[in-house]
């Protein structure tokens, strides 16, 4: 059984330093090998790509623009009458995943407009995001990216994000149709069955502790040591996102990550 590998969400991880770029080398120095950055978009590309080089850092995945953050945006990919600025944003996407090297992009769905009624406009919506997710894979597909979709859960995370169920994802991702389109998941509930039902369309994972979206190893309602060996023993090949909130300091509290390591091999034990 192969190691997982692990990526630091410098989005999430380092809040103590201020840029991204810092937190890039820092996430190098702790041992990561690969980065992942929600969105990216108040730095330059090169500057990022060459922070992330001098890290040793594969990057490994980025989200599209969330659109108007002031207006309560969180992605736009479902978003009715927000196709064109979906477009633009997925456009810039694309450029900054190249410039980084990066080879897979998060989908963000959005919310269900304020004051509108999920069940309502669940049809309209879906329309819309499959519209959108068809145009995206035929980007995607000429620059070798894959995209990706994320059900967010509505309980505690987000309550009006559109895609909030695996089974609602899987099945969108089945009318899209496109082998570059694939399922991201967030450790959520029933885990065990979610993980075999759906690891096949997994094109990537992200961990946090429930429901205080700590460390792994911080208090909480799962249990992460049994996770990690059942992503192990379902073969699972991607990369393992970081997306947590560090309850102190951020070095100190991956020695959760570095027991792992120590038990497994570190992916960098040989340099």
């Amino acid at each position: 059984m192969a190691p997982l590998r692990f990526s630091a969400n410098v989005s999430w991880l380092f809040p103590e330093l201020a840029s991204l770029s810092a937190r890039l080398r820092a996430a190098g120095s702790s041992g990561f090998q690969a980065a992942e950055i929600g969105w990216p978009y108040a730095e330059p590309p090169e500057a990022l790509a060459r922070a992330a080089r001098e890290a040793g850092l594969q990057l490994v995945l980025i989200n599209t623009p969330p659109g108007d953050r002031e207006k309560g945006e969180m992605g736009l990919g479902a978003v009715p009458g927000r196709q064109a600025a979906f477009r633009e944003g997925l456009e810039q996407a694309v450029l900054y995943a190249k410039a980084l090297g990066c080879p897979r992009i998060h989908l963000m769905a959005g919310r269900v407009p304020q004051g509108a009624d999920r069940a309502a406009v669940r049809g309209e919506m879906e329309t819309v995001f499959l519209e959108n997710l068809r145009h995206a894979a035929g980007v995607l597909a000429q620059e070798n990216l894959v995209g990706l979709l994320e059900p967010i859960n509505t309980r505690v995370t987000d309550p009006r994000y559109f895609l909030d169920t695996p089974q609602q994802a899987a099945a969108i991702l089945q009318k899209a149709g496109s082998p570059n389109l694939q399922l991201q998941m967030i450790m959520d509930g029933n885990l065990t069955g979610n993980i075999r039902e759906f690891l096949p369309i997994v094109g990537h994972v992200q961990v946090a502790q429930v429901p205080g979206r700590g460390e792994p190893s911080s208090p909480g309602e799962l249990n992460f040591p049994y996770l990690f060996q059942l992503l192990e023993e379902e073969g699972y090949k991607g990369f393992v996102g970081c997306e947590y909130q560090p309850q102190g300091d951020t070095v100190e509290g991956l020695s959760w990550l570095r027991s792992y390591w120590d038990k497994r091999g570190h992916p960098r034990a040989g340099h």
